[in-house]
């Protein structure tokens, strides 16, 4: 519809729906915007079609009269009681589901809608989970690549876009078949086919150098069927950690270090008041250094060097980006 007419419906759907008794249609033309100035048999011929168009889409438009004596003076009214949705109860798992869904768009172009999401099932009565009780997924703020893959994803199209690979090899050009993307102790990772290398891959986001570009049809990326996206990023990730590093986590925070490490008891190195130390093992040092990055303050790599000074320095492009947001 075009914006005008749909504005149009909307308000006729809110007259009728919001009316305790019959509407005539003088009265309908008086209350509702977009049939004000319109001759006799314009307005005729719209609020039918209009109405017409209601039932169509199963909005319940009733034809009846509130009169005894005037029985020929129709009016209508849409029934509260047949239009509502029944109530919608969620369990503990699915609040938490839209909870982590509306999380991933709070700073995307859905965050209105989601945080209104939100507000209705708080108003419902269901308490969403708080910082304390759900593991937050990675923001997609600082992630670009995010919002275009997911549109991708959405509209069945490939995507082409630069990948660094781990451990600082050259970049390369991938051309791939978006199946889905996950979210991984705080970073975000696409999984789909490769078609260039003809296998299936997991891409981290944090990786991806240039702002991918959807290719070909809409509709033409096939989602495997019963693809479970979970087993297959953990068959897909990285082999068992072989380095180690020292690092000083504050007291309650950055629980996804807690759990990967173990506390690491005296150390030569001083720790921070406030701060315990814990030896966490890791497998590639500039994906562990992004994900040290993304708890802020919160840790301190004490060491290896070169991971501490990995971690400085996405911190420092961080404070770049956040500048040149606020100079523009």
């Amino acid at each position: 519809m075009a914006p005008r007419k749909s504005e149009r419906i909307l308000n006729l759907t809110i007259c009728l729906l919001s009316a305790r008794r019959f509407l005539t249609r003088e009265q309908i033309r008086g209350a509702v915007e977009g049939y004000a100035g319109l001759s006799d048999a314009a307005f005729e011929r719209m609020f039918e079609r209009d109405k017409e168009e209601l039932r169509e889409l199963g909005v319940p438009v009733e034809t009846g009269t509130e009169s005894t004596y005037f029985g020929d003076e129709l009016g209508y009214r849409i029934p509260r009681g047949d239009f509502e949705l029944p109530p919608i109860e969620f369990t503990a798992d699915e609040a938490s589901a839209v909870s982590m869904a509306g999380r991933v768009w709070q700073e995307a172009n859905l965050a209105e809608s989601t945080q209104l999401a939100l507000a209705k099932l708080r108003a419902a009565g269901l308490a969403t989970p708080t910082e304390g009780q759900l593991l937050a997924p990675a923001s997609t703020a600082r992630v670009a690549a995010f919002q275009p893959l997911w549109q991708a994803l959405v509209e069945g199209r490939r995507v082409r876009f630069d990948y660094r690979r781990a451990g600082g090899s050259a970049p390369g050009r991938r051309l791939v078949e978006p199946w889905g993307i996950v979210s991984h102790k705080g970073s975000w990772y696409l999984i789909g086919h490769d078609i260039d290398r003809a296998d299936t891959r997991m891409f981290k986001l944090a990786r991806i150098l240039d702002e991918p570009v959807a290719e070909g049809p809409a509709g033409a990326v096939q989602v495997p069927d019963g693809l479970d996206l979970r087993a297959l990023a953990d068959r897909l990730r990285p082999g068992r950690p072989e380095q180690q590093a020292l690092i000083a986590v504050r007291a309650d925070r950055a629980p996804w270090v807690r759990r990967q490490g173990t506390p690491a008891g005296a150390s030569e190195l001083p720790v921070p008041d406030g701060f315990e130390a814990y030896t966490v093992r890791f497998s590639a040092a500039d994906t562990f250094a992004v994900e040290l990055a993304g708890s802020g303050s919160d840790v301190i790599v004490l060491d290896p060097p070169d991971l501490r000074a990995l971690v400085r320095e996405h911190l420092a492009g961080a404070v770049r980006a956040l500048s040149q947001e606020e100079a523009s």
